[in-house]
């Protein structure tokens, strides 16, 4: 049997960081992560394409990643990303919408610790990735400590633990069991297609996303507006409730629409959906014209609507875009 041709596309982070004098710094190339690795059962290519702690990976980098996705997809059976933890998520999240209808698997991983140390996840995490590029259907994912997750479901949820990230909502993809690795059968919320791989990184990233606390005053959103703000994501309470009473964030929500911003509002809490339907407080939101995120991660709805303001959809154009299953990114049922 023909081995998988797998690119490792490398952009720093922790899993390529070394000890300096002002604390851990990308340094390590990409061959690098592989010596360490050894023998491995795939046809391994390298191109080191960003050497960054992921704090500052940003829109310019997302475009820098996605274009070199775009470039070898034809080319590989597979694709890894070594990334940094710290926004995995969003990358994984943006990518899926900057590259829609891949036609191979695009797996980020990392590491908690660099691949150099002793007890590093490092090698763990890219040997399951590598394992994820060479078996997944296309699409983008992300393998971390024996679980692999569709990207725009990931959620980086530990600082130091191993056990970094979750799939939220939704189960992994796969986890690594003594059987090895044991893919979910049921995994319907994932829209699939025949269309061709499309390109499009138009973003817009004068968006905001803000967390609704007891007290928070509605003037700081009109100052977002006034800043030139496009569109907000609010972290609600619970099912998606706002204050209505003194600080009337419902009244705000509905002025900004009135402007033409876009309001989405999700959750605070990790887990399950914002249903703006149950609660008085989430209904006049939603008859002001908030636009739910259902069960989307802060880190889906933030790059999603980056993305569609990018697009230059107007609000109603938002709103049936939130409406829309993209990418196995929210339950609609």
């Amino acid at each position: 049997m023909d081995r998988k041709k797998i690119l490792l596309l490398s952009t720093g982070g922790t899993i390529a960081s070394v000890v300096s004098e002002d604390g851990l710094v990308p340094k390590q190339s990409g061959e690098d992560l592989i010596q360490l690795l050894g023998d491995m059962p795939y046809e391994i290519d390298v191109k080191d394409i960003l050497q960054l702690d992921s704090s500052n990976i940003q829109p310019e980098e997302w475009q820098i990643i996605a274009e070199n996705i775009y470039k070898y997809r034809n080319d590989y059976d597979g694709i890894v990303l070594s990334h940094g933890t710290d926004t995995m998520a969003y990358t994984a999240s943006m990518l899926s919408f900057m590259i829609q209808d891949l036609n191979l698997p695009v797996v980020l991983t990392g590491s908690q610790v660099p691949i150099n140390v002793m007890w590093s996840d490092a090698p763990d995490n890219l040997r399951l990735a590598f394992a994820a590029a060479s078996r997944c259907k296309p699409g983008v994912y992300l393998a971390f400590n024996r679980k692999v997750m569709l990207g725009c479901r990931s959620v980086k949820v530990r600082t130091i633990n191993f056990n970094a990230f979750e799939s939220v909502n939704v189960p992994p993809i796969a986890t690594v069991t003594s059987d090895g690795l044991v893919f979910n059968k049921n995994l319907s919320y994932i829209p699939r297609s025949n269309l061709a791989c499309k390109l499009n990184t138009k973003i817009n990233t004068n968006v905001s996303l803000v967390k609704l606390f007891p007290g928070f005053d509605t003037k700081l959103l009109f100052a977002l507006a006034d800043s030139g703000c496009k569109g907000i994501v609010i972290e609600a309470y619970g099912l998606g409730g706002m204050t209505n009473i003194r600080r009337n964030m419902v009244a705000a929500v509905g002025d900004l629409i009135k402007q033409g911003i876009p309001v989405i509002a999700s959750s605070q809490c990790l887990y399950e959906r914002s249903d703006l339907t149950k609660y008085e407080v989430g209904r006049r939101a939603l008859l002001e014209g908030a636009i739910s995120a259902r069960d989307m991660t802060s880190e889906s709805a933030i790059t999603k609507l980056m993305w569609g303001i990018g697009q230059g959809m107007d609000i109603r154009q938002i709103t049936k875009f939130f409406d829309t299953n993209i990418v196995g990114e929210v339950t609609l049922d």
